[in-house]
């Protein structure tokens, strides 16, 4: 090969490179709400969810993000635990982690709920994923020694894993008639748009955080 068509080759995998690293920078910065009805977006029509309300609201601040749904009505934190690896793929920035509402409303041992919790962070961090971890509250009627076993479990493991954490994922929402559909457990349209108004903030600090963040 004659030095013309070498420079000519090197050139071309020069750029070739230089296009394939501007088109990773390009990508947007994935998102995935793992949890349970409550990311799902029970009850509630298209695009009226947790997940596609945060988005929007992300991008509107112009924040290049996906945020993929990866709710699932129903879901404990051992159903979680079994979904994890799959549920989260590859490619994924941070992970906002909501789970532990139905092990409360089925009277699940605190302990249960910690020890999947732990074992789902664990895997997130071993995958060099962040995660912003959105804390549960027990009903009073469950006792107060439950209600502060399962309280405790979100900031506890929150410190731990040196994780972001948002308190209580229904603040605001939880035992407000207006903001509740009917059946006084899932949120409405606009309690939605309230929590995704009030989560907003420590996600986006959640984002800044990662290298590299939108």
């Amino acid at each position: 090969m004659s030095f013309k068509r070498q420079i000519a080759a090197g050139l071309i995998l020069f750029l070739a490179l230089c296009g394939a690293i501007s088109s990773a920078r390009a990508e947007p910065f994935k998102i995935v709400g793992f949890g349970d009805s409550l990311t799902a977006g029970y009850g509630l029509g298209p695009g009226e969810g947790f997940t596609d309300k945060l988005q929007a609201a992300l991008r509107a601040k112009g924040r290049d993000v996906t945020v993929a749904n990866a709710g699932v009505s129903g879901d404990t934190t051992s159903g979680g635990l079994a979904r994890l690896d799959w549920s989260v793929p590859d490619g994924t920035r941070l992970v906002i982690l909501e789970l532990g509402a139905n092990d409360m409303l089925r009277g699940v041992l605190p302990d249960i709920a910690r020890k999947n919790l732990d074992e789902m962070l664990a895997r997130l961090k071993q995958r060099k994923i962040a995660v912003l971890l959105a804390g549960m509250r027990a009903a009073p009627n469950l006792g107060a020694d439950y209600q502060t076993a399962f309280d405790a479990i979100f900031p506890e493991l929150a410190k731990k894993y040196d994780v972001a954490l948002y308190p209580f994922f229904l603040d605001g929402v939880a035992g407000q008639p207006g903001m509740q559909l009917e059946d006084g457990l899932h949120p409405s349209a606009k309690g939605v748009d309230l929590m995704v108004e009030r989560i907003l903030p420590t996600v986006e600090k959640a984002i800044a955080a990662v290298p590299g963040g939108a």
